[in-house]
């Protein structure tokens, strides 16, 4: 096995876009494809990764506007890592300006998991009152319909909703600190279309549960949400 093909593996399924996303930063970042060269064909990114045409489609559309990739018609044409490379961006919770690294990346990555997960799980096994089902729906709706800078206000609200929704009190300042982490991580990558759709999908997946008290769905529904943002900020800052 080389190494592009230890980096081009199978993705898993449910992360789809977002996985082939920070795989082909890899290949980029590890150099596997120097700048100026061609990426492998979709058909074979596809093969290779396990994917639909379109999910690597998706993902090069969002790389080139992001700025990592070219794509060029023609007799010779392809999809070129580009010439001149962004710098890795964002900022650690403590200095902005500073890149993260891959350690302050992980714990707070990892935090939020542990976090989150629980969170969602405990707010399905609560008897929400009618008041709180309002809440969290009309919480999901809002960011259902954010677009721009209100997308990350709103989304964070989300999840914040569903921390209020466990009845702990206790967790609510870890989360919103937590948050705020992610958040500054989350400044440093662009916004991608396709990642936000799926998250919005997610969202509707973990409300349901939390609402009809699906315990183990709303926690493996979260992990799965939260994966799926890692893999981005794992392959845009590492």
């Amino acid at each position: 096995m080389t190494a592009e093909d230890a980096v081009l593996r199978p993705v898993r399924e449910q992360n789809a876009f977002e996985e082939t996303v920070s795989r082909l930063l890899q290949t980029i970042r590890l150099g596997l494809v120097a700048p100026g060269e061609a990426l492998p064909s979709e058909r074979d990114l596809a093969t290779r990764l396990a994917v639909s045409r379109d999910t690597v489609r998706a993902a090069i559309t969002s790389l080139a506007e992001a700025g990592y990739l070219v794509s060029r018609r023609g007799r010779y044409g392809g999809t070129f890592v580009s010439e001149s490379l962004p710098e890795p961006a964002g900022a650690p919770s403590e200095e902005p300006g500073v890149r993260p690294s891959s350690a302050e990346i992980e714990d707070a990555l990892v935090f939020r998991s542990i976090l989150e997960v629980g969170a969602a799980r405990a707010a399905a096994a609560r008897t929400l009152t009618a008041a709180e089902r309002e809440l969290l729906w009309s919480s999901l709706r809002e960011s259902r319909s954010a677009t721009g800078d209100d997308y990350r206000r709103l989304d964070s609200r989300l999840h914040l909703v569903i921390g209020e929704l466990t009845g702990s009190p206790s967790l609510l300042p870890a989360l919103a600190d937590n948050r705020m982490r992610v958040n500054r991580l989350l400044d440093g990558i662009p916004l991608l279309d396709r990642n936000i759709r799926h998250s919005n999908e997610q969202h509707e997946t973990i409300t349901i549960a939390i609402l009809t008290g699906d315990v183990e769905g709303a926690g493996a529904a979260m992990a799965e949400h939260l994966d799926g943002s890692a893999a981005l900020l794992r392959g845009f800052l590492s």
